[in-house]
């Protein structure tokens, strides 16, 4: 198993997950060129990977799905109300609808969507469930459900959202109007928010947590991990913070060259 945010903030949106011999992109918010070239940063090129699932139709999250399902005839898994918000996503050659809360099977995985509240047609998250277990995907939220938690109990892996400071959006200098919006039920997970999630679904058997989309105002990389790092420690869980953002790939899970790809994270790549 190896996970890794290839990038993940407002301007772009895109991970990799690898299990059972498969290699899948969650969303693909990144063009084409530079997805290749953040791939490369973890010794893969866009024709290793399997299929792109799709979380839902803001252009951070669908950005590069078009081109880079065409060019590397990947298939596209995408909830049936979201694709049809994308009249630009052009002809995909294997394009595989589902319904919001479907469970799926590629190859030996076993994919599970589960709707959130943020303010896109119909969005969805992930899991992923394999042999080598089970990997959560929980960005965009909104608010933290009740059907949201349930979904991700027992993940070895879990990627969550943990978007801002309420504080520092509030004293900010977003407009009133997108400070609402980020704050509402069809907005972004604040820290707290998160952490009342991971409280939920956090167990001794999760060996990784990524946070993801933070805002590059609003937030703090260091913040968050000493808040997640205590909070994880307080039920008994000794899993590794992983910190994502929008300028370079995140540390992986599970590589064997893991002290290379850190080595490698810290060094900007190209800005979108």
């Amino acid at each position: 198993m190896r996970v890794c945010l290839l990038a993940s903030g407002s301007r772009g949106n895109s991970t990799l997950v690898e299990a059972d011999d498969s290699r899948l992109l969650i969303d693909a918010g990144l063009s084409g060129k530079e997805t290749e070239r953040r791939l490369a940063h973890l010794g893969l090129c866009c024709d290793d990977l399997d299929a792109i699932l799709v979380t839902h139709e803001h252009h951070d999250h669908v950005g590069g799905i078009g081109p880079l399902a065409r060019r590397h005839q990947l298939p596209v898994y995408i909830d049936s109300i979201t694709c049809s918000a994308l009249p630009r996503l052009g002809k995909i050659p294997q394009l595989h609808e589902f319904n919001a809360g479907d469970s799926f099977s590629f190859r030996n995985l076993l994919i599970s969507s589960f709707s959130t509240t943020h303010d896109a047609v119909n969005p969805v998250g992930f899991t992923i469930e394999s042999q080598e277990g089970k990997i959560g995907y929980a960005t965009d939220l909104g608010m933290p459900t009740r059907l949201i938690a349930e979904s991700l109990r027992q993940c070895r892996v879990l990627i969550l959202e943990a978007n801002h400071d309420e504080q520092m959006l509030l004293n900010g200098t977003y407009p009133w109007a997108l400070k609402q919006r980020i704050r509402s039920r069809h907005g972004h997970l604040s820290n707290m928010e998160a952490h009342r999630l991971l409280n939920e679904v956090g167990w001794p058997g999760l060996e990784a947590l990524f946070l993801a989309h933070l805002s590059d105002e609003n937030n703090c990389s260091n913040l968050v991990s000493t808040l997640f790092h205590q909070a994880l420690q307080q039920k008994g869980c000794r899993a590794e913070v992983i910190v994502g953002c929008q300028a370079m790939i995140s540390v992986c899970f599970g590589s064997e060259t893991a002290a290379v790809l850190q080595e490698n994270s810290h060094k900007k790549v190209t800005e979108l």
